[in-house]
């Protein structure tokens, strides 16, 4: 059976004998012998080379070898077979892949698949002749494969399975071409005429008559040339079959192939054209997502690299400026955060009556205070600020795990860093080395806002606050009953709540512009700046490592950038055939 390839190859390649499926028994290339003799399907990829070319063979399994004599290819055949099915009788679906290489062959792929049989000898199941046929089918079923039904000329053609089961799967005849050997085994007085001319059975295509070696030329080391030649005088020399000579032999089979390959090619161009386009765009998306080869240039690495943190840095500020999500949690912690712990502060308590009257009485020493406990005031405002300090380094802190979070998010999300988890690890901890410097910095200032707070008080506050009044009008006059009452620590303690109140609005307006200013504004304007630096001054070997991918991923990207160069390949090839004349 050949299977006719989706593009034709301008290679090389060398051919044993053109063979298919037929009758129980196989000639050429394949080993040879009775019974079952091929027992795995057999890939054969032939590929022209120039002219004077040594002609050479390559098996799938054996990637890295490549073998000049063909006695030794056989060989391998029938011991990779062996290898699969042992040395029993037993056939196996697996097929070895074997291309060839010559300057005497044409671009063509066949497929040589067991005989049909029709009973089980010894050492085989029941089931084989089942078996044998299923394979069979499962290869002649498909549309783009060209049968060669090969029938012996010395058996009665209306017995060939091989016919039979070609009429089923292609009953048109669209793909099948009748192949008749051992014409020179016929009986004298015989011959087989009335099938090639097409009176016994006629196909659609012509029947082709072919002489392969016998065994005892294959056991003298015959070569092909030689074979050729003989099978040319052969027919050129026969009374029965010299007019038909120009269109019998295996060269001509192989000719006559490779012309019906082109033409089902060129019918279904359009077809595979869309095919090979839709295979090249998307294997080209594949490759700008595993990215492009890294240059081995120092200069071009520094380069590579500076791109991919600019790549990094700008999702990075689309983050935090609302082109990506992530940056509305800052918002977040200066509108819902850091009120919610303002409000949370023990202040009730810091200024109950008991600890009010604790203060104001600690403030005066051994000497009551003659008008107003202004030292007591400033202690209780003083030590009600420092409650200030934690809402103020938690802000702090709540920004910097949010930008923290931006930067893992930014550094995954950029593509092209993936390739490089070397340059990611190193990216991220100076990302996050310097946010850890903008952290210091918004805790330091925002500390400050709260110390100035408590360094200077507006005492404008407090001369506006209502004074107590003597009940004969003298508000200067002490009342040292009144300045000791319960109702006098109460207003002490309402006063510096109302201060403190005041405080804390200034604070929750202040707090998140420091925040803002020492650690987003930053992170915006220079999160890499050192980095940067420290970039700039590494040695070749040093951005090299920088840049050095996962293995498995460069594997990844040299299969891609191969499938792909083929896929191109073959449009370039298609286009040369559509245009051909």
């Amino acid at each position: 059976m050949g299977g006719a390839p989706l593009r034709r190859r301008r290679r090389r390649t060398e051919l044993g004998e053109v063979v298919g499926s037929g009758e129980h028994r196989r000639e050429g290339l394949p080993p040879r012998g009775s019974g079952i003799v091929t027992r795995r399907p057999l890939v054969l990829q032939l590929h022209k080379t120039e002219d004077g070319e040594p002609e050479y063979a390559e098996f799938l399994h054996m990637q890295k070898r490549r073998f000049s004599d063909f006695a030794l290819v056989r060989k391998e055949i029938q011991d990779e077979t062996d290898r699969m099915t042992g040395r029993s009788k037993m056939i196996s679906p697996v097929p070895i892949h074997l291309s060839i290489y010559s300057p005497n062959v044409v671009n063509l792929t066949l497929i040589d698949l067991p005989g049909l049989t029709k009973v089980a000898i010894e050492g085989q199941p029941d089931s084989i002749v089942e078996d044998i046929e299923n394979m069979v089918r499962s290869y002649v079923e498909k549309p783009n494969c060209i049968i060669l039904a090969i029938s012996p000329a010395n058996q009665d053609i209306a017995t060939s399975d091989a016919i039979k089961l070609a009429r089923e799967v292609d009953p048109t005849g669209e793909r099948t071409f009748g192949v008749l050997t051992k014409l020179d085994l016929m009986d004298k007085g015989t011959n087989a005429l009335d099938v090639l001319e097409g009176r016994s059975y006629k196909l659609q295509h012509p029947w082709v008559g072919i002489v392969n070696r016998s065994q005892a030329d294959i056991n003298k080391n015959v070569d092909m040339i030689v074979a050729r030649r003989r099978e040319r005088e052969y027919f050129a020399n026969s009374p029965e079959y010299s007019h038909l000579s120009s269109k019998m032999g295996s060269e001509y089979l192989a000719k006559l192939l490779s012309r019906h390959l082109e033409s089902v090619i060129r019918a279904r161009i359009p077809s595979i054209t869309s095919l090979i386009n839709k295979s090249i765009d998307e294997l080209e998306s594949e490759m700008d997502y595993l990215g492009r080869p890294i240059a081995l240039d120092a200069g071009a690495q520094l380069y590579t690299i500076l791109e991919l943190c600019r790549a990094f840095d700008k999702i990075f500020k689309e983050h935090l400026e609302g082109g990506r999500p992530g940056g509305d949690r800052i918002y977040g912690v200066f509108d819902n955060q850091l009120p919610a712990a303002l409000k949370k502060l023990p202040f009730d308590r810091h200024l109950s009556l008991q600890n009010v009257r604790k203060v104001i009485s600690e403030a005066d020493g051994y000497q009551p205070h003659l008008i107003a406990p202004e030292q007591g005031y400033r202690r209780l405002i003083e030590s009600s600020l420092n409650y200030f300090r934690g809402p103020a380094e938690a802000s702090v802190d709540a920004v910097h795990y949010v930008l923290k979070e931006l930067v893992r998010k930014s550094i995954g999300e950029t593509q092209e860093l993936k390739r490089f988890p070397t340059l990611q690890a190193e990216l991220a901890a100076a990302s996050y080395e310097a946010l850890e410097r903008f952290r210091e910095d918004g805790k330091k200032t925002t500390l400050r806002l709260v110390d100035m707070e408590s360094s200077y008080l507006t005492v404008e506050f407090f001369r506006r606050l209502p004074q107590d009044v003597e009940k004969g009008g003298n508000p200067a006059a002490p009342n040292n009953v009144d300045r000791y009452s319960e109702g006098h620590f109460r207003r002490i303690g309402s006063n510096v709540s109302s201060y403190i109140g005041m405080v804390s609005e200034t604070l929750k307006n202040t707090i998140p512009k420091a925040v803002v200013y020492c650690q987003v504004r930053e992170a915006k304007r220079s999160l890499l700046n050192h980095f940067y630096m420290l970039v700039g001054r590494k040695e070749a070997k040093q951005l090299a490592l920088l840049l050095d991918e996962d293995p498995a991923l460069m594997e990844r990207r040299q299969q891609c950038a191969k499938r792909l160069e083929l896929y191109k390949s073959a449009r370039d090839e298609i286009d040369s055939v559509a245009w051909a004349k």
